[in-house]
C-alpha cells in the first residue's frame, strides 16, 4: 500500500519564502508512526508548486498512491484543495485525508463543500490517521466509524466520530529523525496561554505535555549526525520547565552535539540560568510574542504579561548575547495612534535587534473567530441560501480574515499608516539599539559574545539587513560590532567584515593592517587571504599581494588575480 503526505502550497506568495515553506512537524510523526508499522509513506513538500504546475498529476500518476494524507493550515487548504482534485482525476479510487489545524477547525465545512475529500482526522492525528489506513487497506468500513478523531461522509451526511484522547506519553512516538531530515523539533505540545488570536489552546490543549530531555536530545544527534546544524525549536513556549531545559543544553555540550538553534519563549518563563545554559548549547536567537506596548491592548488579546517582565527577558536575553527577536501584532481592537506610540514606546526601551510586525488575523478555532462570528451573525455578506453557516466565507478564495475588515473604527489606510510608522521608526533606531548592546562579563562566554556581535554585524553589510533602504549607515553599525567583537575574542567574521568595509572605503592600508591580524589567528583562511592580496594590489603592491593568491592556486578565483598580477610585475 502506498501513502503520500503532502504539504500543499499556499494561496498566496510569501516576499519571505521561509515563513510557508516548511513542512510541519506533525507531518513527520504521522509518517514516522506509519514507517514503524511497516507502510510504504513519502513526504512530498509542494509548497512551491501552483495549480498550473504539470509536475503534480505526473508525481501522482508516478507513484501511485493509495492513500494521500494533506498537511492543511489556513493559508494552503486550497492548494490541497486543487492537489486533491488532480489526484482524483488521476486515480478515482484514491482516498484523500485532510489533517492539520486548518482541517481540524474546519472538518465539516471541507466534507461538506468538497467531495474530493474522503476523510478528515481532527486534532493530534499520529492514531488516528494509522487506524484509517489499516481500515482503508482492509476494506473494514464498519471500524471506520469505531476511529476516534475523524470525520467522513456517509450517505450524502458528516459524520464525526468521538475524540481522540491525546497522547499521554509522548516518547511513545518513533522519532521521525529514524526516517526523515528536518530542522524544526519540538519538546512539547500545547501552551498554558490563552491568547485570543491562537488557535493553539484549542487543537493542543493548555495542558502541556513534555517529551522526555533524553528523546529531545537523541533526535537532535541523530540529525546532527546526518549534517544538519542548525534548528528551529519549534514549541509554542520552550522554556517552561526550567529543569528540563537545562538537562537538554547539557546533554547537547555532553555529547558534543555542536549546532545553532533559535526558540521561542515567553517573557516571564525566562531566567539567567536558562540564558546561560542556552547560550552554551548554542541557541543564537529567541523570538517573544510581546504583541503591543499597550498593556491595554495585550489585555484584549489576553496576552497575559507584564511590561517590566517584558523589558527584563529582552535586556537579560541580549546581555548573553542571544538574538532577542520581537512579535508585534498591530490591527487590534482599540488600537489607536496612542496605543502605537505606547508601541514605540516600548520598542526604544527594550532594544530589540530584530522585529517582526503584523497584520492581527482572524482565524478558525480561535476565540477572534467565535468573537467574529457572534458579532456578525445578523448582517455578513453572505446569499441567502448560505446565511445559514458562517463557515462558508471560507469558500471564498482567501487566505484569512484582517481584524480591522470587521472593525468599524478601523480601516485599510490607519492600519498601513500604523505599519509604516512602526517599521520605519524600528529601522531608524536599530543603530542606537546595536550601538547601546550591553553584554554581561563573564569570561566564559567571551568566545560566544564575539561570535554574537560579529554574526550581528554582518547582517547589516550582507544580510537582511542590508537590503532595507530605511536602515542608515549600516556600514557604520557594522564596523563598530566588528570592532566590539574583537575587543572580547579573536573573531574570523569580525576580522573580514572590517577588512572588507575598509578595502570599500579606499583605505587599503587599514584593510591590509586588520586583515594581516586576522591571518595570524587564522592561517587557513581563504577569505583573509584573498581580501588581503586585494588590497595590496589596489595599493599598487603586486609583488606583496601575489604570495596571498599563490597559497590559494586551486581556486579559479585566486587564478585571475595571479595573472594580473604576473602581468603588472612584468610591465614594471
Amino acid at each position: 500500500m502506498k501513502l503520500l503526505i503532502i504539504y500543499p502550497y499556499c494561496l498566496e506568495a510569501r516576499v519571505h519564502e521561509e515563513d510557508i515553506s516548511i513542512v510541519p512537524m506533525g507531518a513527520y510523526y504521522v509518517a514516522a508512526l506509519l514507517m514503524e508499522n511497516h507502510y510504504d509513506v513519502e513526504i512530498l513538500n509542494w509548497y512551491n508548486f501552483s495549480r498550473e504546475d504539470q509536475r503534480i498529476k505526473d508525481i501522482l500518476a508516478e507513484k501511485k498512491p493509495d492513500v494521500i494524507g494533506f498537511s492543511v493550515l489556513h493559508a494552503n487548504r486550497w492548494g490541497g484543495i486543487e492537489i486533491a482534485r488532480m489526484a482524483k482525476q488521476v486515480n478515482p479510487n484514491v482516498k484523500i485525508v485532510f489533517g492539520g489545524i486548518g482541517a481540524t477547525f474546519l472538518w465539516e465545512h471541507f466534507l461538506t463543500h468538497f467531495k474530493e475529500i474522503d476523510f478528515v482526522v481532527i486534532g493530534e492525528g499520529e492514531h488516528a490517521f494509522l487506524n484509517l489506513v489499516k481500515c482503508i487497506e482492509n476494506k473494514d468500513h464498519e471500524q471506520i466509524e469505531k476511529i476516534r478523531g475523524i470525520a467522513f461522509k456517509k450517505e450524502d451526511k458528516v459524520v464525526k466520530t468521538a475524540s481522540a484522547e491525546f497522547i499521554h506519553d509522548l516518547d511513545e512516538l518513533p522519532i521521525p529523525a529514524k526516517y526523515f531530515t528536518y530542522q524544526h523539533v519540538a519538546l512539547t505540545r500545547g501552551c498554558p496561554g490563552n491568547c485570543t488570536f491562537c488557535g493553539s489552546p484549542q487543537f493542543w490543549g493548555r495542558k502541556v505535555r513534555f517529551h522526555s530531555s533524553d528523546y529531545f536530545v537523541d533526535q537532535l544527534e541523530l540529525l546532527y549526525k546526518r549534517g544538519v546544524g542548525f534548528f528551529y525549536f519549534s514549541d509554542d513556549t520552550f522554556t517552561l520547565k526550567k529543569d528540563r531545559v537545562i538537562e537538554i543544553c547539557k546533554k547537547i555540550i555532553e555529547r558534543n552535539i555542536n549546532i545553532s538553534w533559535a526558540a521561542i519563549s515567553r517573557v516571564d518563563h525566562i531566567s539567567e540560568d536558562i540564558l546561560y545554559w542556552m547560550k552554551k548549547a548554542g541557541c543564537i536567537q529567541i523570538s517573544y510574542g510581546v504583541e503591543s506596548g499597550s498593556e491595554k491592548i495585550r489585555k484584549q488579546l489576553n496576552k497575559n504579561i507584564k511590561t517590566d517582565q517584558i523589558k527584563k527577558a529582552f535586556s537579560l536575553t541580549t546581555a548573553y548575547g542571544i538574538l532577542a527577536r520581537a512579535y508585534f501584532i498591530y490591527g487590534c481592537p482599540g488600537e489607536s495612534w496612542d496605543t502605537i506610540q505606547e508601541t514605540i514606546d516600548l520598542i526604544n526601551e527594550i532594544k530589540p535587534l530584530s522585529a517582526i510586525f503584523y497584520i492581527l488575523d482572524i482565524f478558525p478555532g480561535t476565540a477572534l473567530y467565535a468573537d467574529f462570528k457572534k458579532r456578525t451573525k445578523e448582517n455578513f455578506p453572505f446569499t441567502e441560501g448560505d446565511r445559514g453557516n458562517f463557515d462558508d466565507i471560507w469558500l471564498k478564495q482567501i487566505e484569512d480574515i484582517l481584524y480591522f475588515e470587521s472593525d468599524p473604527h478601523l480601516s485599510q489606510e490607519i492600519i498601513l499608516a500604523y505599519g509604516k510608522k512602526l517599521r520605519t521608526t524600528y529601522y531608524e533606531s536599530l543603530y542606537r539599539f546595536a550601538d547601546e548592546i550591553e553584554l554581561t562579563d563573564n569570561k566564559e562566554l567571551y568566545m560566544t559574545h564575539s561570535d554574537f556581535l560579529s554574526k550581528l554585524g554582518m547582517t547589516f553589510t550582507h544580510g537582511d539587513y542590508s537590503q532595507i533602504e530605511a536602515i542608515k549607515h549600516k556600514d557604520k553599525i557594522a564596523e563598530r560590532l566588528y570592532q566590539k567583537s574583537l575587543t572580547y575574542y579573536p573573531d574570523h567574521r569580525a576580522y573580514l567584515g572590517l577588512g572588507i568595509i575598509k578595502q570599500k572605503n579606499g583605505e587599503y592600508e587599514e584593510s591590509v593592517s586588520i586583515l594581516s591580524k586576522g591571518i595570524e589567528y587564522f592561517p587557513d583562511s581563504e577569505p583573509l587571504h584573498m581580501c588581503s592580496g586585494i588590497s595590496y594590489m589596489n595599493l599598487g603592491k603586486y609583488a606583496e599581494a601575489l604570495p596571498y593568491f599563490l597559497k590559494l592556486r586551486h581556486s579559479k578565483d585566486a587564478a585571475y588575480y595571479i595573472e594580473q598580477c604576473h602581468k603588472a610585475l612584468k610591465n614594471t
